[in-house]
This record gives C-alpha cells, sequence and structure tokens, in this order.
C-alpha cells in the first residue's frame, strides 16, 4: 500500500516509519528540509521523500494523488508563540489536500482529552481533530496520554527529576491522575489501525493499564532504579514558577515546560475500549515500559528522541541555509594538528558531547549551559541521542547537527544557545591527516563582539585541549 506519513523526522515517526517499511508498504515522508533525513539508513526503495511545509498549502502539491491512507503526527507545542493557531492552519492545509487524493484514511495521533476544561495543549488537539472530521477523508483517531519509551520527552523529564534530584519539592499538580502508555504499544496502535474499516470515523483513548499520580510515577522509576528518594509537595507554587521549576531541572525548553505545567493540572485517564483486543496488543506496564526504555539505553539503541525536533526561528527555512558555513565579518578560532590514526580520532569526534563530554575542561561547559538556561536558552540537558552515531538534524547537547559524514571525516555543528550572534563547530580530517577544529562566530552588532573577546581567553583553553583530546595526544 502506498502510505504517507508526516511528521517523520519526529519522535514517533521515526520509530514508525521503520514498521511500515517492514510491512512493505511504500511510504511517502514529508519533511520540511531533506538534508536532516537520512534516507539511505533504512536500506529500501519503498521511500519516497518530498519537502512539505503544512504552514504553506502550496508545498503540498507534491504530495500524491494515489495515497491509500495517511498519518498525521505533528503538533507544534514545543515552539513558541500560538502554537494552537499553528496547528490549526496546518491541519487545515492537509485536510484540503487529503481531499483531493484517493486516501482511505487518515490516522490521526492525538491526545486524551477526559475533562470538560482542557489545557491549551489539548484543547489545539482537539482542535485539530474537529477539522479533520469536517473532510471527506475517513478519520481514524487514537487519543495517547503519557508516552514512555526510551528519548520519550516525558520519560527523560521524568529521568531528570528523579537521577539529578535526591530530594524534590513539587507542586500539587504532582497528584493529578495519568494513565502511560508505552511507546511499544503506541507504534502497534498506529499500524494496527491501518486501513481497518471498522476504525474508520472512529476515535480511541489509547493506554496502558496502570492509573497513576505523577508523583507515583516518579517514585516508581526511582524503585526501578533502586534510589531513594522524597518527595515534599508544595501546596501553593504558580504555574510559572512550575515551569522554571521543570526547566532549570530537566532538558525540556521553557515554552515546553509552560505547555506540559498547564496540561499537568488536569487528569488525563483514557475511555475504556476494546481496541486492544481488537488488534491482539498486550498492553504494557508502567514498570514494563520503564524496563524496556532501560534495555534501549543500555544497549544504545535509541531510535528517536523528542530534543530531535527543529527549534527556534533559526532554522525555519531548514538547515541547508547553514551548512555553508560563513567567511566574511565573522571570528574564527582554527586549530590545526597532525594525526597518525585516522580511525580513533574518527571515533572520538563522532562521540563528542552527551555521555562523552567534551574531551576538555568540562567542567566549564558546564558553566556555559548554566548560563545558557538561565537566559532561556536549552543548555547541556539534551544530550544526545546515541553514543558512537549521529546524523544532520539530530540535537547535541547545545548545538544541533548540520552535517555529518564519516567517510568524508567532517562533523559541523551550529549552537542553539543563546548568543549576540551566530556560532558554528567543525571538525575535519584532511588527506594529509591533519586534524582541522574549527569554531566560526558571526557577531550580531557591538554585543556580539564584546561577547567574542570576552571568551576568547576561555576558547584558547578549552580549543586547544580538545583538539589535544581528540587527536589523542593527551588522555
Amino acid at each position: 500500500m502506498k502510505i504517507l506519513l508526516t511528521g517523520t523526522t519526529g519522535y514517533i515517526g521515526k520509530r514508525l516509519l521503520p514498521q511500515l517499511l517492514e510491512k512493505g508498504h511504500h511510504v511517502t515522508c514529508c519533511v520540511r528540509d531533506k538534508s536532516r533525513f537520512d534516507v539511505l539508513a533504512y536500506k529500501s526503495l519503498n521511500i519516497t521523500v518530498i519537502e512539505v511545509d503544512l504552514l504553506k498549502e502550496e508545498t503540498l502539491k507534491d504530495i500524491p494523488d494515489d495515497i491509500d491512507a495517511a498519518y498525521y503526527l505533528v503538533h507544534s507545542m514545543s515552539g513558541g508563540g500560538d502554537f494552537s493557531k499553528l496547528e490549526a492552519q496546518s491541519a487545515e492545509n492537509f485536510s484540503r489536500r487529503m481531499n483531493k487524493t484517493t486516501a482511505r484514511q487518515l490516522i490521526y495521533l492525538s491526545g486524551i482529552t477526559s475533562e470538560q476544561k482542557l489545557s491549551k495543549h489539548l484543547s489545539s488537539r482537539k482542535n485539530v481533530e474537529d477539522i479533520f472530521k469536517k473532510g471527506s477523508t475517513p478519520l481514524t483517531v487514537l487519543h495517547a496520554g503519557i508516552i514512555v519509551g526510551s528519548g520519550s520527552a516525558s520519560f527523560e523529564i521524568i529521568r531528570d527529576l528523579v537521577e539529578k534530584l535526591p530530594v524534590m519539592i513539587a507542586p500539587k499538580w504532582v497528584h493529578t491522575k495519568c494513565q502511560p502508555v508505552a511507546i511499544r504499544n503506541v507504534l502497534e496502535f498506529l499500524s494496527g489501525v491501518l486501513l481497518r474499516a471498522d476504525t474508520f470515523n472512529h476515535s480511541f483513548d489509547i493506554y496502558g493499564p496502570d492509573i497513576l499520580t505523577y508523583k507515583e510515577m516518579l517514585m516508581e522509576f526511582a524503585a526501578s532504579r533502586k534510589l531513594k528518594r522524597k518527595i515534599w509537595v508544595v501546596p501553593v507554587m504558580t504555574p510559572r514558577l512550575s515551569s522554571y521549576w521543570l526547566y532549570f531541572v530537566t532538558s525540556t525548553s521553557y515554552s515546553l515546560a509552560k505547555n506540559l505545567v498547564e496540561s499537568m493540572k488536569i487528569d488525563v485517564v483514557a475511555k475504556p475500549n476494546d481496541l486492544s483486543e481488537r488488534l491482539s496488543i498486550n498492553l504494557l506496564s508502567y514498570r514494563e515500559a520503564l524496563e524496556i526504555a532501560f534495555d534501549k539505553i543500555e544497549q544504545n539503541q535509541i531510535l528517536s528522541s523528542w530534543t530531535d525536533a527543529l527549534s527556534g526561528r533559526t532554522f525555519s527555512t531548514g538547515l541547508s541555509r547553514h551548512i555553508e558555513v560563513p567567511l566574511h565579518g565573522c571570528m574564527r578560532d582554527v586549530k590545526k594538528i597532525k594525526i597518525k590514526d585516522v580511525e580513533p580520532v574518527l571515533d572520538r569526534i563522532f562521540s563528542i558531547g552527551g555521555s562523552s563530554g567534551w574531551y576538555y575542561a568540562d567542567w566549564l561547559w558546564g558553566i556555559r549551559g548554566f548560563i545558557d538556561k538561565l537566559f532561556g536558552g536549552v543548555g547541556l540537558r539534551r544530550g544526545r541521542r546515541n553514543r558512537s552515531v549521529i546524523s544532520a538534524g539530530e540535537s547535541l547537547d547545545f548545538w544541533r547537527v548540520l552535517y555529518a559524514n564519516r567517510e568524508e571525516r567532517r562533523l559541523l555543528l551550529y549552537a542553539e544557545m543563546k548568543l549576540p550572534g551566530e556560532a558554528w563547530l567543525e571538525f575535519k580530517i584532511g588527506k594529509d591527516l591533519v586534524l582541522e577544529q574549527t569554531a566560526t562566530f558571526r557577531p550580531l552588532g557591538i554585543m556580539g563582539r564584546l561577547y567574542w573577546y570576552s571568551v576568547l581567553p576561555f576558547h584558547g583553553f578549552i580549543f586547544k585541549g580538545m583538539i589535544r583530546r581528540l587527536a589523542g595526544l593527551i588522555r
């Protein structure tokens, strides 16, 4: 069958795509930027990649007319601005395009809306659902609550809180009830309803067997990791303080933290249904979902991470705009060193960041990450999806990977920390076995120049040590 997949580079899309290909479907992947989608990694002839911006209706013309079904897996909660308006506009554009295709089903992954009073996030999701219901394409809606899996936003936030804080002073929303579902089950539901006529024009809550408060989820996580934790609930903590609490302790952005806090004030408990029985799905408990996630992390097999979504206005025009590192009007720090053995150096280059650190003066990198958080940046806590493999478009601490090609011996990063300008960090090894490490900064006005000169002494210290450690000259 011919399947259209939106949200291909997102957390769910990256995991659903291999399953669709394994079942023999031809999948047309909608991406905003082809340069951040590694089609060769899937080793399949059944993939077509098209560039589509759902906010620009004219770009949807490249969607094939002769498709059998489509998945809609996009949302804008982690972005700034009025995300509900953006989601509605995207849905309207997509619905109009679907009406002109031969699609027999549109599958939309939404959120559980069990309360009459909805958060802005869940209200926006429901509005998108209502827009799709007005279209002519039969709609199947799956409502999920907290999704638990390696790399999911919920899992990583809980992990940050539990592993970093022996004692938590938490807001009263930790008593809110929810019904978490394992990412494995979510994927089984998404693939299971595909072109099943009995799911057309119906909506289903998808859920795990456990109804838990957020406090119980945190304590269960701690127990599974054999950690002793205490949680003290403060009766009064404003939504803003709660948002800052999440933002500074976890790897989430402030805009996402704010929207999450608003959602966490409302019970998210599913309406029972028999969809899991119809599809023969074995629902995993919260503890089982955690164990699977830990196993994937230990085996370094995290397929996708919520942090891989592009962030900020900078990338609204795509990664390709930034791959050409500018030369004019820029400050540069270039270090070169002769190496003897290429492969160990490449191993270190392509393992940089995350748990591997930055090879020299990690405490200074940590301070820079903390300062970034203070000014509303992403900080260092995002880490990286895989300890040794990295692809264009992925996040790497407070950088974004622009280009990663081991055969070409080149890795190019773009800074997503708060800066009065733009910054690139590039590593490459020439045919003469010279490792070249280049930090480029394009200042924005006088503040940009003052910033560069103020950190220049630290750059000389850090970058000199880093290239020597990459080259294997120091340990």
